[in-house]
């Protein structure tokens, strides 16, 4: 295996398990260098903490960049999850230019929506400037919310395949080359994932769990970014990054103080031995 280099561009809360505290272990025990470019720092999440501290880089994001280009620093991979400004989605669409490898894989989180609703502080200035970095990645990773956002379709909480594909074939027209749209689900006791590469189709399902944490979406991408480079396929990669997930759910689930995030490290093993497989 050759020895692959990836650049994650996001946040850093503190603590909270989520964003770079997240990609950077999960990604690192795929057997992949990591590098990070923290978009900001907090001093925990926003989800239910209250009082935190924030300090924004992005005005350190150009001078970044311009010393890695001088040392001739450049990247097998670029994954950007949750960032907190248009002015950053501009810089990232420049690090697609100037810092990538050939060949590199550009992967792009559009982590700005939820539940039908955008983030708070997110607005539509937001949404199209994200429109327009998704068109330029290689693959995007959209929870079926942020597919709406990005396609301008209606949020349903029902639907059937023929809503799904009409999200993505949008989602393929705004540009974006393969898609990993999560959360897919047509049983109220199963859920997944459907990998659009190519023209082809291809879902994942598994069970849906009662019990939900914070911080899953960055571990699920984290994890598909981990075993993509890797190697595998996108649809493996997709099912191993799922599967993943729901191991941190389960590992975490009936602990009432960890409320904040998802016990991923305990079960690290298991998405090592998945990769092996």
């Amino acid at each position: 295996m050759n020895y692959k280099k990836v650049l994650t561009i996001q946040d850093i809360s503190c603590v909270g398990q989520c964003s770079l505290t997240v990609a950077l272990p999960i990604i690192s025990a795929c057997g992949i260098e990591t590098c990070v470019l923290p978009s900001a720092v907090l001093s925990t999440h926003t989800a239910g903490f209250t009082g935190f501290t924030f300090r924004d880089l992005t005005e350190d994001m150009p001078g970044i960049k311009d010393h890695w280009v001088k040392e001739g620093i450049a990247f097998d991979a670029i994954y950007t999850g949750y960032l907190g400004s248009t002015k950053q989605i501009e810089y990232i669409e420049d690090f697609f230019k100037t810092v990538a490898a050939p060949g590199c894989v550009k992967i792009v989180d559009p982590a700005m929506a939820d539940n039908g609703k955008l983030y708070p502080g997110f607005d539509d200035a937001f949404v199209d400037a994200m429109k327009g970095l998704c068109a330029k990645a290689d693959f995007i990773v959209p929870n079926i919310t942020e597919a709406c956002f990005l396609t301008d379709s209606d949020y349903r909480e029902e639907y059937d395949t023929a809503y799904i594909d009409t999200l993505l074939s949008k989602l393929t027209a705004l540009g974006c080359k393969s898609v990993i749209l999560t959360g897919v689900s047509y049983k109220p006791e199963r859920t997944g994932v459907l990998v659009l590469q190519d023209g082809q189709k291809a879902y994942y399902e598994h069970d849906k769990l009662p019990n939900s944490c914070h911080g899953t979406g960055d571990i699920y991408s984290s994890a598909f970014t981990g075993a993509l480079v890797r190697g595998k396929t996108a649809y493996d990669a997709a099912k191993i990054a799922a599967d993943y997930t729901v191991e941190c759910i389960k590992a975490t689930a009936g602990d009432a103080s960890h409320w904040y995030g998802a016990k991923f490290e305990p079960v690290l093993m298991k998405l090592i031995q998945a990769l092996e497989g």
